[in-house]
């Protein structure tokens, strides 16, 4: 059977899949099109984020049997059209969780400690001890929205500050010994930090917006290691300015597809993305939260073992 890989990714990826008995193909360069007239060719795909599987694309992959995403999300493959093609779709939440989970609870205890602030002003020569005082994380009330891996590994952390974990979810059930699942209002009436884990849907986009700011009971911290488009910056920016909103640590930014790809050139900065660049109680990565060298290996292998699982069946 034939894989092909439109995408580079770690090495152990191509050897289990070669020692299961596949063979692997590379196409790094052609265009989407390109790629399209030779799907037919091949059994499995291997994708990150280079270009959208969607209907047409797939349309040619009559041979298709399973596509796989070294990523969380599937958002970026046409599941439906997967489906009636009967080509299983993977993603690989479990290889990045861990990676997540810490780079989430990073940015909470920067943001509580002034960090990022407290250095800059030493490097400048100024020592601000005062202005610089943290507050402690042990004993917060954190509300995580979408308790899945992600949402899980947070949880998992956050047990060690001796935190209250409220969880909200879709799903029914899925609170642990980590965290107790809870309506969306009663983590918002309790709520002192909220961290989003959600993927990205039509529920999730502008999911955090004026009115839901509004429903918090509690000034709180905002950390989005998600997807940028739940957050609309311009009620984040809003909030921040009015104190709703005590700080935020953004990994995923709602420009991100956009003018953030140009972000140094001022015309193309949107206002409110500007204004967040200027506040000290704010803490920036460019979507690198689950991006480890030891996550990069676990994707490849959990990728690989549930193409193989599929294929070998």
């Amino acid at each position: 059977m034939k894989i092909l890989h439109l995408d580079s990714n770690h090495k152990i990826l191509e050897d289990k899949l070669a020692a299961a008995g596949f063979e692997n193909h590379h196409d790094y360069t052609s265009t989407k099109q390109e790629i399209a007239h030779k799907l037919a060719e091949y059994d499995g795909l291997i994708v990150r984020s280079r270009f959208p599987i969607d209907a047409e694309f797939l349309s040619y992959g009559k041979n298709l049997k399973c596509i796989g995403r070294i990523g969380a999300g599937l958002e970026n493959i046409d599941l439906d059209t997967a489906q009636k093609m009967q080509i299983e779709c993977f993603n690989a939440p479990e290889g990045n969780r861990n990676a997540v989970a810490e780079h989430a609870l990073g940015m909470l205890l920067s943001l509580f400690n002034k960090l990022n602030k407290a250095d800059r002003e030493v490097r400048e020569g100024n020592w601000d001890r005062e202005g610089n005082r943290g507050i402690e994380l042990d004993g917060r009330t954190v509300g995580i929205i979408g308790y899945g891996n992600m949402g899980k590994a947070f949880a998992k952390k956050l047990k060690g500050f001796d935190c209250t974990v409220l969880c909200y979810d879709i799903k029914e059930n899925v609170g642990d010994e980590n965290a107790s699942q809870v309506s969306l209002s009663e983590l918002q009436s309790r709520s002192e930090i909220l961290s989003l884990h959600t993927p990205q849907t039509p529920q999730t986009t502008r999911m955090i917006n004026r009115d839901f700011i509004a429903s918090f009971n509690n000034p709180f911290y905002l950390i989005n290691t998600a997807r940028g488009s739940a957050v609309v910056t311009e009620d984040l920016v809003v909030a921040m300015e009015n104190g709703t909103i005590l700080g935020a640590g953004l990994d995923v930014l709602e420009y991100e597809k956009t003018s953030f790809e140009s972000i140094f050139r001022e015309s193309e900065i949107p206002p409110a993305f500007k204004k967040l660049l200027t506040m000290d109680n704010v803490i920036l990565s460019p979507h690198v939260a689950g991006w480890t060298v030891e996550s990069k290996l676990k994707l490849a292998e959990t990728i690989a073992d549930k193409i193989i699982a599929k294929l070998k069946s």
